[in-house]
Protein backbone atom coordinates (compact mmCIF):
# COMPACT_ATOMS: atom_id res chain seq x y z
CA UNK A 1 0.00 0.00 0.00
CA UNK A 2 1.19 3.34 -0.50
CA UNK A 3 1.79 5.63 2.45
CA UNK A 4 1.68 9.16 2.93
CA UNK A 5 4.14 10.58 5.88
CA UNK A 6 2.87 13.81 7.27
CA UNK A 7 4.94 16.08 9.51
CA UNK A 8 4.16 18.35 12.19
CA UNK A 9 6.86 20.86 11.23
CA UNK A 10 7.33 23.15 13.69
CA UNK A 11 7.75 20.23 16.26
CA UNK A 12 10.48 19.08 14.16
CA UNK A 13 11.67 22.68 14.03
CA UNK A 14 11.42 22.51 17.37
CA UNK A 15 12.97 19.55 18.24
CA UNK A 16 16.17 20.47 16.06
CA UNK A 17 16.64 23.83 17.28
CA UNK A 18 17.17 22.33 20.72
CA UNK A 19 19.10 19.25 19.64
CA UNK A 20 21.83 21.43 18.30
CA UNK A 21 23.55 24.37 19.30
CA UNK A 22 25.91 26.98 18.34
CA UNK A 23 25.39 26.38 14.44
CA UNK A 24 26.04 28.97 11.96
CA UNK A 25 26.22 29.48 8.61
CA UNK A 26 29.72 31.60 6.96
CA UNK A 27 27.63 34.31 7.02
CA UNK A 28 27.39 33.63 11.05
CA UNK A 29 23.79 33.12 10.61
CA UNK A 30 22.00 30.03 12.60
CA UNK A 31 21.50 27.11 11.00
CA UNK A 32 20.95 24.56 13.72
CA UNK A 33 17.42 24.09 13.11
CA UNK A 34 17.56 24.13 9.62
CA UNK A 35 20.37 21.39 9.46
CA UNK A 36 18.61 19.48 12.07
CA UNK A 37 15.75 19.69 10.26
CA UNK A 38 16.69 18.54 7.02
CA UNK A 39 18.45 15.58 8.65
CA UNK A 40 15.62 14.39 10.84
CA UNK A 41 13.11 14.50 7.58
CA UNK A 42 15.89 12.43 5.48
CA UNK A 43 16.37 10.31 8.20
CA UNK A 44 12.43 9.37 8.40
CA UNK A 45 12.07 8.90 4.70
CA UNK A 46 14.64 6.00 4.54
CA UNK A 47 12.62 4.56 7.84
CA UNK A 48 9.68 5.00 6.45
CA UNK A 49 9.63 4.96 2.65
CA UNK A 50 6.63 7.38 1.95
CA UNK A 51 5.23 7.43 -1.45
CA UNK A 52 3.48 11.01 0.13
CA UNK A 53 5.11 13.50 1.99
CA UNK A 54 3.64 16.86 3.91
CA UNK A 55 4.58 19.12 6.06
CA UNK A 56 2.26 21.11 8.35
CA UNK A 57 2.80 23.99 9.90
CA UNK A 58 0.67 26.23 12.62
CA UNK A 59 -0.84 29.29 11.19
CA UNK A 60 -1.71 30.06 14.40
CA UNK A 61 -4.85 29.80 17.11
CA UNK A 62 -8.40 28.30 16.08
CA UNK A 63 -11.05 31.48 16.84
CA UNK A 64 -13.14 28.64 17.71
CA UNK A 65 -10.78 26.78 20.59
CA UNK A 66 -10.05 30.58 21.99
CA UNK A 67 -13.50 31.63 21.99
CA UNK A 68 -14.46 28.58 24.23
CA UNK A 69 -11.64 28.79 26.36
CA UNK A 70 -9.65 32.13 26.42
CA UNK A 71 -6.60 30.83 28.17
CA UNK A 72 -6.12 28.37 25.29
CA UNK A 73 -2.55 27.71 25.03
CA UNK A 74 -1.61 31.20 26.33
CA UNK A 75 0.89 29.74 28.69
CA UNK A 76 3.46 28.79 25.58
CA UNK A 77 6.30 31.02 25.64
CA UNK A 78 7.40 33.30 22.43
CA UNK A 79 9.46 31.18 19.91
CA UNK A 80 12.95 32.19 19.90
CA UNK A 81 14.38 34.44 17.46
CA UNK A 82 17.08 32.45 16.35
CA UNK A 83 14.39 29.79 15.21
CA UNK A 84 11.98 32.00 14.23
CA UNK A 85 14.67 33.24 11.87
CA UNK A 86 15.19 29.89 10.17
CA UNK A 87 11.80 28.71 9.62
CA UNK A 88 11.59 30.52 5.98
CA UNK A 89 14.63 28.75 5.24
CA UNK A 90 13.32 25.80 5.91
CA UNK A 91 10.59 26.99 3.27
CA UNK A 92 13.58 27.08 1.12
CA UNK A 93 14.73 23.96 1.54
CA UNK A 94 11.44 22.20 1.22
CA UNK A 95 10.98 23.73 -2.09
CA UNK A 96 14.27 22.47 -3.51
CA UNK A 97 13.52 19.64 -2.12
CA UNK A 98 10.40 19.26 -3.54
CA UNK A 99 8.15 18.50 -0.79
CA UNK A 100 4.94 19.88 -0.26
CA UNK A 101 4.50 22.27 2.97
CA UNK A 102 1.28 24.20 4.05
CA UNK A 103 0.63 26.98 6.64
CA UNK A 104 -2.70 28.86 6.60
CA UNK A 105 -3.57 31.83 9.21
CA UNK A 106 -5.97 30.77 11.67
CA UNK A 107 -5.61 27.05 11.03
CA UNK A 108 -3.82 24.68 13.70
CA UNK A 109 -1.61 22.34 12.27
CA UNK A 110 -3.09 19.58 14.45
CA UNK A 111 -6.56 20.04 12.53
CA UNK A 112 -5.03 20.42 9.24
CA UNK A 113 -2.89 16.74 10.14
CA UNK A 114 -6.47 14.89 11.00
CA UNK A 115 -7.82 16.30 7.65
CA UNK A 116 -5.16 14.77 5.58
CA UNK A 117 -4.72 11.58 7.87
CA UNK A 118 -8.60 10.91 7.10
CA UNK A 119 -9.12 12.02 3.42
CA UNK A 120 -5.21 9.87 2.94
CA UNK A 121 -7.32 6.74 4.37
CA UNK A 122 -10.29 7.73 2.16
CA UNK A 123 -7.96 7.76 -0.73
CA UNK A 124 -6.62 4.05 0.07
CA UNK A 125 -2.96 5.23 1.33
CA UNK A 126 -1.90 4.35 5.07
CA UNK A 127 -1.44 7.65 6.54
CA UNK A 128 1.62 8.15 9.55
CA UNK A 129 1.88 11.28 11.44
CA UNK A 130 5.25 12.38 12.83
CA UNK A 131 4.40 14.35 16.26
CA UNK A 132 5.11 13.62 19.65
CA UNK A 133 1.94 15.23 19.97
CA UNK A 134 -0.45 12.75 22.55
CA UNK A 135 -3.66 14.89 20.78
CA UNK A 136 -2.99 12.63 17.57
CA UNK A 137 -3.63 9.26 19.41
CA UNK A 138 -7.22 9.76 18.81
CA UNK A 139 -6.62 9.47 15.08
CA UNK A 140 -4.88 6.04 15.55
CA UNK A 141 -6.79 3.07 13.77
CA UNK A 142 -5.40 -0.47 12.85
CA UNK A 143 -6.83 -1.93 9.45
CA UNK A 144 -9.59 -3.73 11.30
CA UNK A 145 -13.61 -4.71 10.64
CA UNK A 146 -13.82 -2.48 14.24
CA UNK A 147 -12.07 0.62 13.38
CA UNK A 148 -12.69 3.23 10.77
CA UNK A 149 -13.11 7.16 9.32
CA UNK A 150 -16.42 8.20 7.99
CA UNK A 151 -16.54 9.87 5.12
CA UNK A 152 -19.58 11.16 2.74
CA UNK A 153 -19.92 8.83 -0.58
CA UNK A 154 -18.44 11.13 -2.25
CA UNK A 155 -15.18 11.43 -0.33
CA UNK A 156 -15.51 14.92 0.46
CA UNK A 157 -14.30 16.14 3.55
CA UNK A 158 -14.27 13.69 6.55
CA UNK A 159 -15.98 13.48 9.64
CA UNK A 160 -13.94 11.20 12.19
CA UNK A 161 -14.24 8.06 13.53
CA UNK A 162 -17.02 5.49 14.68
CA UNK A 163 -20.79 4.75 13.39
CA UNK A 164 -21.56 5.32 10.59
CA UNK A 165 -24.58 7.72 9.95
CA UNK A 166 -27.08 8.39 7.24
CA UNK A 167 -25.15 9.42 3.94
CA UNK A 168 -21.56 8.37 4.96
CA UNK A 169 -19.30 5.27 4.44
CA UNK A 170 -17.15 3.51 6.54
CA UNK A 171 -13.89 3.45 5.14
CA UNK A 172 -11.60 1.23 6.55
CA UNK A 173 -7.70 2.14 6.62
CA UNK A 174 -4.37 2.55 8.65
CA UNK A 175 -2.98 5.56 10.49
CA UNK A 176 -0.22 5.50 12.33
CA UNK A 177 2.15 7.59 14.75
CA UNK A 178 5.89 7.66 14.41
CA UNK A 179 6.85 9.51 18.07
CA UNK A 180 9.97 11.02 17.46
CA UNK A 181 10.46 10.20 21.64
CA UNK A 182 10.09 6.59 21.03
CA UNK A 183 13.63 5.25 19.49
CA UNK A 184 12.71 1.73 18.73
CA UNK A 185 10.99 3.81 15.25
CA UNK A 186 7.92 1.81 15.62
CA UNK A 187 4.79 3.06 13.72
CA UNK A 188 2.10 3.25 16.94
CA UNK A 189 -1.03 1.63 16.06
CA UNK A 190 -3.73 0.40 18.62
CA UNK A 191 -0.99 -1.26 20.68
CA UNK A 192 0.86 1.36 21.44
CA UNK A 193 -1.74 3.65 22.04
CA UNK A 194 -3.35 1.40 25.05
CA UNK A 195 0.36 0.70 26.02
CA UNK A 196 0.97 4.57 27.18
CA UNK A 197 -2.60 5.32 27.92
CA UNK A 198 -4.58 2.43 28.91
CA UNK A 199 -7.17 2.92 26.60
CA UNK A 200 -8.56 2.43 22.90
CA UNK A 201 -7.54 5.60 20.56
CA UNK A 202 -11.56 6.04 20.51
CA UNK A 203 -11.06 7.30 24.17
CA UNK A 204 -8.21 9.36 23.90
CA UNK A 205 -10.29 12.70 23.33
CA UNK A 206 -12.32 11.42 26.62
CA UNK A 207 -9.25 10.43 28.75
CA UNK A 208 -7.73 14.14 27.85
CA UNK A 209 -11.02 15.86 28.56
CA UNK A 210 -11.06 13.86 31.96
CA UNK A 211 -7.64 14.85 33.16
CA UNK A 212 -6.96 18.28 31.05
CA UNK A 213 -3.69 19.38 28.99
CA UNK A 214 -1.00 21.83 30.86
CA UNK A 215 0.42 21.58 27.43
CA UNK A 216 -2.21 23.37 25.71
CA UNK A 217 -3.63 24.95 29.18
CA UNK A 218 -6.82 22.80 29.47
CA UNK A 219 -7.46 22.49 33.48
CA UNK A 220 -8.77 19.01 33.59
CA UNK A 221 -11.31 17.87 36.71
CA UNK A 222 -9.29 18.76 40.16
CA UNK A 223 -8.26 15.57 41.19
CA UNK A 224 -7.89 13.68 38.23
CA UNK A 225 -4.70 12.50 36.74
CA UNK A 226 -4.12 10.04 34.22
CA UNK A 227 -4.78 6.73 35.74
CA UNK A 228 -7.92 7.55 37.15
CA UNK A 229 -9.25 8.72 34.10
CA UNK A 230 -8.02 5.35 32.41
CA UNK A 231 -9.72 3.70 35.25
CA UNK A 232 -12.80 5.15 35.23
CA UNK A 233 -12.81 4.92 31.07
CA UNK A 234 -12.16 1.37 31.49
CA UNK A 235 -14.55 0.75 33.95
CA UNK A 236 -17.65 3.00 32.38
CA UNK A 237 -16.45 3.59 28.73
CA UNK A 238 -16.72 6.96 27.70
CA UNK A 239 -17.23 10.11 29.27
CA UNK A 240 -21.15 10.21 28.50
CA UNK A 241 -21.23 6.63 30.59
CA UNK A 242 -19.44 8.26 33.51
CA UNK A 243 -22.63 11.35 33.61
CA UNK A 244 -25.32 8.42 33.48
CA UNK A 245 -23.70 6.10 35.91
CA UNK A 246 -22.11 8.72 38.15
CA UNK A 247 -23.18 7.37 41.41
CA UNK A 248 -21.35 4.46 40.65
CA UNK A 249 -17.80 6.09 40.62
CA UNK A 250 -17.00 4.74 44.21
CA UNK A 251 -14.45 7.45 45.37
CA UNK A 252 -16.93 10.75 47.02
CA UNK A 253 -14.28 12.82 46.06
CA UNK A 254 -13.63 12.05 42.72
CA UNK A 255 -17.52 11.95 42.29
CA UNK A 256 -18.34 15.18 43.67
CA UNK A 257 -15.00 17.07 41.52
CA UNK A 258 -16.70 15.07 38.12
CA UNK A 259 -19.92 16.31 39.19
CA UNK A 260 -18.72 19.94 39.55
CA UNK A 261 -16.28 19.87 36.91
CA UNK A 262 -18.77 18.28 33.84
CA UNK A 263 -18.97 21.72 31.56
CA UNK A 264 -15.43 22.08 31.91
CA UNK A 265 -15.55 17.97 30.60
CA UNK A 266 -17.51 18.74 28.01
CA UNK A 267 -16.26 22.23 26.75
CA UNK A 268 -12.71 20.04 26.91
CA UNK A 269 -14.37 17.39 24.55
CA UNK A 270 -14.46 20.15 21.57
CA UNK A 271 -11.02 21.34 22.70
CA UNK A 272 -9.22 18.37 22.29
CA UNK A 273 -11.16 16.48 19.64
CA UNK A 274 -9.05 17.51 16.05
CA UNK A 275 -11.48 18.54 13.08
CA UNK A 276 -11.05 16.32 10.38
CA UNK A 277 -14.11 17.74 8.67
CA UNK A 278 -12.54 20.92 7.68
CA UNK A 279 -14.04 22.36 3.99
CA UNK A 280 -10.80 21.76 1.71
CA UNK A 281 -10.27 19.89 -1.32
CA UNK A 282 -7.98 16.71 -1.09
CA UNK A 283 -5.38 16.15 -3.88
CA UNK A 284 -3.48 13.00 -3.50
CA UNK A 285 -1.12 13.13 -6.49
CA UNK A 286 0.56 16.76 -5.30
CA UNK A 287 1.62 15.38 -2.89
CA UNK A 288 3.65 12.61 -4.45
CA UNK A 289 7.68 12.52 -3.53
CA UNK A 290 9.27 14.16 -6.39
CA UNK A 291 12.88 14.51 -7.43
CA UNK A 292 14.62 17.20 -6.16
CA UNK A 293 16.27 20.09 -7.39
CA UNK A 294 19.64 18.96 -7.11
CA UNK A 295 21.20 22.46 -8.13
CA UNK A 296 19.16 24.42 -5.87
CA UNK A 297 19.57 21.77 -3.19
CA UNK A 298 23.15 22.30 -3.95
CA UNK A 299 23.41 26.61 -3.50
CA UNK A 300 21.38 26.11 0.19
CA UNK A 301 24.02 23.49 1.26
CA UNK A 302 26.68 26.01 -0.13
CA UNK A 303 24.93 28.58 1.54
CA UNK A 304 24.86 27.17 5.16
CA UNK A 305 28.01 25.65 4.80
CA UNK A 306 26.29 22.40 5.26
CA UNK A 307 29.52 20.81 3.34
CA UNK A 308 28.51 16.89 3.34
CA UNK A 309 25.36 17.40 2.57
CA UNK A 310 26.72 19.53 -0.60
CA UNK A 311 29.35 16.60 -1.11
CA UNK A 312 26.36 14.11 -1.31
CA UNK A 313 23.99 15.95 -3.64
CA UNK A 314 26.85 16.67 -6.21
CA UNK A 315 28.14 13.23 -6.05
CA UNK A 316 24.35 12.53 -6.75
CA UNK A 317 24.57 15.21 -9.49
CA UNK A 318 28.09 13.19 -11.37
CA UNK A 319 26.42 10.29 -11.04
CA UNK A 320 23.04 11.06 -13.04
CA UNK A 321 25.40 13.16 -15.65
CA UNK A 322 27.17 9.71 -16.42
CA UNK A 323 24.44 7.81 -16.77
CA UNK A 324 23.21 10.60 -20.03
CA UNK A 325 23.71 9.28 -23.55
CA UNK A 326 26.29 11.34 -25.00
CA UNK A 327 25.71 14.52 -27.38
Amino acid sequence: MNRILIVDGHAYAYRAFYAIRNMKSPEGRATNAIFGFVKMLARMRVTLNPTHLIVVWDGGLSAERMAALPGYKAQRPEMPDDLASQLDEIGEYLKAARIASYCEDGVEADDYIAFLACQSVVAGLEAVIASSDKDFMQLVQDKSPESGVRSPELGDGCEGRGTVDSGLRTVHGKIGLFNPNDKTETIWGDEQVRGKTGVSPQQVVDWLSLMGDSVDNIPGVPGVGPKTATDLLNQFGSVDGIYARLGEVKSERVRGALRDAEADVRRNQELVRLKSELPWKFAADELVVGQPDAQALAGLFRRWGFRTMLAEVEASQSRQGELLPPD
